[in-house]
């Protein structure tokens, strides 16, 4: 097999730890401009160099997202941002405007580009012109098929890197070019403020009984027509490996350090089993990939048409709650949590480690900082200690069944 890269997102610290420890061969995150996550996960310089500096301790990567259209003024002060992140040690930007391209290879042209998905590459053409500009990895369009990647790849040069999508939300519109929300509320998700009013709830309202809703749907909640499935690429990973796909990208850099650590968890065992020929247990890697917030999973463009939208589509499902994250390994068997959600005493709990598949454990023994003994651990980020298997240590996730 050739050497794949697991791509993950971390929109904070804990997101990119969370990623490295479960096994992300490289990570991507935002920086302080330009990037498409403006609102509540950009790094700080200081914090990109610590993110590099950690990576490259583990022989990993770390991508800068610097991938909104910027304007005149900050085309302008582009220049400086991609020499300040080649200080930092970014490993590349991932770049969507032609001009930044430009800016970005004049500025640092020893600091990869990567061409972002909002780029909407679906071409050979359209690839072959990147490279051309400096480019050395194009993030392709979520609509193509497996058949037209592997036309792609075959009609591109072979220093060019491909990268594709396997995993997570999927944006309604064209490779995300969408103006819903600037058109409704002003916050445009080309400049890295969308509020995502694709996954509102609608409703119709007929003219002459104003006030009064009727659902697209039969259903009581109203409906989310707009609002796409989530991608989960799985079970043919290994085809779009085939076509040509050397980066396997999961999105998320809004989600939650146990999103990343269950879904990167479970694709890194994934890509273990290709690699090493060894049968992997798919239904317990789905079942890990159900444990996390999603909406009804689809296979997105890799077959060609999109299957239709279906009732519920844009409804979230979870199979598990996260419950708090290991923080440190005490004597007696036990460990410390930092609580995320309630935690009652004798409840089973599920342990994500990338030591382990499938390890569960009753919460016995459950004491609050000041050692006393309690029925359930309920403050959230407080610490509480529990018993628990020597096999877990600090970084692993810590999650109960809803509805167990």
């Amino acid at each position: 097999m050739p050497d794949i890269e697991l791509l993950s997102p971390a929109g904070d610290m804990e997101c990119l730890r969370a990623a490295l420890r479960f096994g992300a061969d490289a990570v991507y995150a935002g920086g302080p401009m330009l990037q498409l996550r403006a609102g509540s996960a950009g790094f700080s310089m200081d914090n990109l160099a610590l993110s590099a500096r950690e990576a490259h301790a583990l022989g990993r990567r770390l991508y800068v997202a610097v991938n909104a259209f910027p304007n005149n003024r900050e085309i302008d002060a582009l220049g400086d941002y991609a020499r300040a992140l080649e200080d930092a040690g970014a490993d590349a930007v991932i770049v969507a405007d032609l001009g930044a391209i430009a800016a970005v290879r004049r500025a640092a042209p020893k600091l990869a580009v990567h061409v972002s998905t909002q780029a909407n590459c679906v071409n050979y053409a359209a690839a072959r012109a990147y490279f051309d500009m400096g480019a050395t990895r194009v993030v392709l369009g979520r609509e193509m098929t497996l058949e037209e990647i592997a036309e792609l790849r075959a009609k591109t040069p072979s220093g060019l890197e491909l990268e594709a999508f396997v995993h997570g939300a999927m944006c309604m519109a064209w490779s995300g070019r969408c103006m819903i929300s600037a058109y409704l509320t002003g916050r445009s998700a080309n400049r890295g403020a969308c509020t995502q009013p694709c996954r509102w709830s609608y409703a119709l309202m007929e003219q002459t009984r104003p006030g009064e809703y009727f659902p697209v749907e039969e259903d009581d909640r109203g409906t989310t027509i707009l609002s796409s499935f989530d991608l989960n690429c799985l079970d043919f990973v290994d085809q779009i490996i085939a076509a040509g796909i050397t980066s396997l990208k999961i999105e998320g850099r809004m989600k939650s350090p146990y999103y990343v650590a269950t879904v990167t968890n479970a694709y890194r065992r994934r890509l273990d089993g290709l690699r090493s020929g060894t049968p992997v247990d798919i239904a317990a890697l789905r079942a890990e990939l159900n444990a996390v917030s999603h909406r009804e999973y689809a296979s997105g463009f890799y077959f060609g048409e999109m299957k239709k939208h279906a009732a519920d589509g844009g409804a979230y499902l979870q199979d598990c709650r996260f419950a708090g994250v290991v923080t440190a390994r005490l004597p007696g068997g036990r460990i410390r949590v930092r609580l995320r959600n309630r935690i009652r005493a004798g409840e089973e709990i599920e342990a994500v480690s990338p030591g382990v598949l499938g390890l569960k454990f009753p919460a016995a023994n459950l004491t609050d900082a000041e050692g006393r003994s309690v029925d359930a651990a309920s403050v959230p980020e407080a610490a509480y200690d529990m018993d628990a298997p020597e096999i877990l240590s600090p970084g692993d996730m810590l999650r109960t069944r809803i509805g167990g």
